[in-house]
């Protein structure tokens, strides 16, 4: 294993460890006497585990080798825009079918299992 990809999973078990636990403590009912403001500060503050793994995911693709480096961003591209599409159709299935609504931090969920199934189908750097 690369000192890369070992950077990459300590970051990644640290964000997704805080983001779990703020969530978790969410659900069961911690921050329910927050304030309209306070709410907001939460918010954001489940959202800053998320931009650091873009960070750490970034960081992995510019410590890799030239080859890793191409099938990743091919990956986070394809993934990316997969995601982007599912979820404008589905916006676009709430404003026109009367589809139930899907909170916008699905997304990043989304993208996430975008990024799973579409990857071992992405086997070359040719685009």
């Amino acid at each position: 294993m690369q000192a890369a990809d070992t950077r990459y999973i300590f970051r990644t078990l640290l964000f997704m460890a805080i983001y779990v636990a703020l969530n978790v403590s969410s659900i069961f009912g911690v921050f329910d006497r927050l304030d309209h403001l306070e709410q907001y500060v939460l918010s954001a503050a489940v959202a800053i585990p998320v931009a650091l793994q873009i960070w750490a995911s970034l960081a992995l693709i510019k410590e890799s080798d030239e080859f890793v480096r191409m099938m990743l961003t091919k990956r986070f591209l394809i993934a990316s825009g997969t995601a982007i599409a599912l979820f404008s159709a589905w916006g676009f299935a709430e404003s026109y079918a009367h589809a139930p609504h899907a909170p916008g931090w699905l997304i990043y969920p989304l993208y996430w299992g975008c990024f799973g199934i579409i990857s071992p189908f992405i086997k070359s750097t040719r685009l």
